[in-house]
């Protein structure tokens, strides 16, 4: 009842913004959100990968939509600030698509005792733990080479704060995670895992605030 109270009243909040910024966007794709966490709740939990890719899209829209709320219609095309804004929330939406989908990979390594019991098919219980690790280090490495390659990119524009806050922040952790995935085992070392791409993950946010 909660969730469906909150859910709720976080459409009509949508509704009146919407209606304030004159952007139907946003009440239509927060409705879609809501509808998709229902089916997800109900459906897509107990499934091999489909819900983990579902909660990482609804994280990255988190971002999208702020992006969506500053849109005009009468704003062109070759507006420079909105090209920039654009790309900056995709970058970001890209991230925590990414970060969100390794930690919910990483919470399902941790509960796969509990998640047994009630007859969910996680990747772990699916693929086993071997593969599960595999496929989360895959996608470390392929953040951390994607965020490498950006912060190169702004050592080139003279942005060198950003560049060091994100490897020190952001890199250097995924990297340490990296390298405790490969000998976790228990359900204690998932936590503390998943609990270090909780932090890189607020450190990431934190980053908006060098723009």
């Amino acid at each position: 009842m909660l969730h469906a109270f909150l859910s709720f009243i976080g459409l009509l909040l949508s509704i009146y913004i919407g209606y304030k910024l004159k952007n139907a966007f946003i009440p239509l794709f927060n409705f879609l959100a809501i509808n998709i966490l229902l089916v997800y709740s109900s459906t897509f939990k107990k499934k091999i990968l489909i819900g983990n890719v579902l909660i990482s899209l609804l994280t990255a829209w988190v971002i999208l939509v702020l992006t969506l709320a500053e849109y005009r219609f009468r704003i062109s095309p070759q507006d420079i600030v909105w090209q920039r804004m654009l790309k900056l929330s995709f970058v970001y939406a890209g991230f925590a698509f990414i970060i969100s989908l390794i930690r919910e990979v990483i919470k399902d390594m941790e509960d796969i005792e509990g998640d047994l019991k009630y007859g969910c098919r996680t990747m772990p219980i699916a693929w086993g733990l071997p593969v599960s690790k595999v496929f989360t280090a895959v996608w470390i490495v392929v953040l951390a080479g994607a965020l490498f390659a950006i912060l190169i990119y702004a050592i080139q524009l003279g942005w060198w704060f950003f560049a060091v806050y994100g490897l020190v922040a952001i890199i250097l952790p995924l990297i340490w995670v990296l390298k405790k995935l490969y000998s976790a085992n228990t359900a204690g070392d998932f936590h503390r895992l998943s609990s270090a791409v909780k932090l890189i993950m607020l450190a990431g946010i934190l980053s908006m605030l060098f723009f």
